[in-house]
C-alpha cells in the first residue's frame, strides 16, 4: 500500500513529466521478452498506473506515462520498451482511431486477483498457467476443493483449472500407473476430502466443485482452463446425475445407459459427444482429437483468427500476438472436434486442414469462459514425469502468450464485447 501511494505522489508531483513522455512496451518483434511483459503490465496497473493496451498495434503493446520507478522496473525485468513524446504518442493514438485501422485503445485500470485451481499434494506433471504466471512474476493463490466447496471463489475475478479431471476417473491413470505410489496417494486424498465434505464417491465431489465454479462464472468470474479440465469439465456437467465411472474408479460399475442420460444443455462448450468408458483407453470422449488426428509434428499448426478490435474487444485481446500461427503441442486433452462445439462458442484458433479447434471462448451469465486445447506450447508431448519446461528459453512464445492475455483481459472488464 505504501508503495502505490508512492507512486500516486509521484504521478501529481510529476505531472509534466509524465505529460511529456509515455514508455511504449513494443509486443512485436523488437520485444525481448514478450512473457515478462505482460508481468509489467500487471505490476503498473497494481501501482495505480492505468495502462493502454494497444490491440493490434505492433503485437499488441502497451503503453503508460513514464515515470522512472515504471522504466527502472522494465531495465530489472528485461522487457524492452521506447521512450516516446506525448505528441509523438497522441499522434499513434489518433491513427489507431481511425475507424479504417483494425486498432484499438483498450484501458487496463485494475489488476484480477488470481486463483489457480490444483491439487496441494505432488503430482508428477506440471501446469503451463502456473509457469507462464511465476515467469511473468503475476501473484496468484492456490485453491483446490476444500477453498470451491467453502465459498471462497467469490474473493478472486479469474480462476484456473489445472491439469484436472472432474468425471472422478482419476485421470483415467488406471490402468497405466495404478501402482504408482503419486497415483495411490492421489486417490487416498481425493476420497478423504469427498469423504469430508459428505459425498459418496470422488464423481460426486467434482460434480460439486464443477457445479460451485459455473456459479463463479454465472456471477461474473472469468475462467481459464486447459488440458483435460476442458472436456473433463463439461463431460462432469453433462453427466450430473449419471454414474459413467467403472468399478476401479467408484466401487461399482457404470451406468449401461450413461451415454443416453447425458444432458448437453448443462455443459459451456460441447454437445453430441460420445462416453469412452473403456477404463484402459486413456480418453474421456470424442470431444478431443488426441486419439483421431493425423497431423504430422512438423506441419502441426493452428491459425488465430482476426477479429474487429473496436468492435470485438475481448476476442481480440486474447488473440493478441506477434504472429497468426502457432506450433501445436499435445496433451492428454489436445484438441477439440468441431462437430461437437456449439454453435454459440466462438472459435479464436484452429487448424482448418484436420477439423480441429484449438482456442475457444463463451460467455455464461455475467462471466467468460476461455478452453485451450493441449498441455504445454513448448513441450510439443509432455509426458507424466517429464520435467518442467524453463521458460526462460522460451520468453517470446505465441503459445503461452495466449495463456498472459486471458490473465490479463479481465482488467479490461468494463468494456465487455459490443452487441
Amino acid at each position: 500500500m505504501l508503495y502505490r501511494i508512492l507512486f500516486v505522489l509521484l504521478l501529481t508531483l510529476g505531472a509534466s513529466q509524465a505529460r511529456a513522455a509515455y514508455l511504449l512496451i513494443p509486443m512485436d518483434g523488437a520485444q525481448k521478452e514478450h512473457l515478462k511483459a505482460y508481468g509489467i503490465a500487471y505490476w503498473v496497473i497494481s501501482n495505480g498506473v492505468e495502462v493502454d493496451w494497444m490491440l493490434n498495434y505492433r503485437g499488441g503493446s502497451f503503453a503508460f506515462p513514464y515515470l522512472k520507478p515504471l522504466e527502472s522496473e522494465c531495465l530489472i525485468r528485461g522487457v524492452s520498451y521506447e521512450m516516446i513524446a506525448d505528441a509523438q504518442y497522441n499522434r499513434i493514438v489518433a491513427d489507431i482511431a481511425n475507424p479504417e485501422v483494425n486498432m484499438d485503445v483498450v484501458k487496463l485500470e485494475k489488476t484480477p486477483k488470481i486463483a489457480v485451481y490444483s491439487p496441494k499434494n505432488k503430482l508428477p506433471w506440471d501446469d503451463a498457467v502456473t509457469m507462464a504466471l511465476t515467469y511473468a512474476e503475476i501473484p496468484y493463490d492456490v485453491v483446490y476443493d476444500d477453498e470451491v466447496l467453502t465459498g471462497e471463489l467469490p474473493k478472486y475475478d479469474w480462476l484456473h483449472l489445472h491439469h484436472e479431471d472432474f468425471t472422478g476417473q482419476f485421470g483415467k491413470f488406471w490402468s497405466r500407473y495404478k501402482n504408482a505410489p503419486w497415483y495411490i496417494e492421489d486417490v487416498r486424498l481425493q476420497e478423504t476430502t469427498a469423504a469430508k465434505f459428505g459425498y459418496k464417491k470422488v464423481s460426486h465431489l467434482k460434480l460439486g466443485v464443477a457445479l460451485e465454479i459455473k456459479k463463479f462464472v454465472l456471477g461474473g468470474g472469468f475462467l481459464f482452463a486447459m488440458c483435460s479440465a476442458t472436456d473433463t469439465y463439461d463431460i462432469a456437467l453433462a453427466a450430473e446425475g449419471v454414474d459413467i465411472c467403472d468399478y476401479m474408479f467408484d466401487g461399482d460399475p457404470a451406468d449401461p445407459q450413461a451415454q443416453q442420460k447425458l444432458d448437453y444443455s448443462k455443459t459451456l462448450a460441447f454437445r453430441d459427444f460420445s462416453l469412452i468408458q473403456n477404463p484402459y483407453q486413456y480418453e474421456y470422449s470424442s470431444i478431443d482429437a488426441t486419439e483421431t488426428r493425423n497431423v504430422p509434428n512438423d506441419l502441426d499448426y493452428f491459425t488465430l483468427f482476426d477479429f474487429s478490435a473496436k468492435w470485438d474487444p475481448v476476442p481480440t485481446m486474447l488473440t493478441q500476438c506477434h504472429t497468426r500461427t502457432i506450433k501445436g503441442f499435445m496433451g492428454q486433452t489436445t484438441s477439440f472436434v468441431k462437430r461437437v462445439i456449439k454453435p454459440e462458442v466462438l472459435v479464436m484458433g484452429e487448424n482448418k486442414a484436420a477439423s480441429e479447434t484449438r482456442y475457444i471462448h463463451g460467455e455464461l451469465g455475467n462471466g467468460m469462459w476461455t478452453f485451450y486445447g493441449g498441455h504445454d506450447p513448448e513441450d510439443y508431448q509432455h509426458f507424466v514425469g517429464d520435467p518442467k519446461t524453463d521458460l526462460s528459453l522460451h520468453p517470446n512464445s505465441p503459445g503461452y502468450r495466449l495463456i498472459l492475455n486471458n490473465v490479463l483481459f479481465p482488467a479490461a472488464k468494463k468494456k465487455k464485447q459490443k452487441t
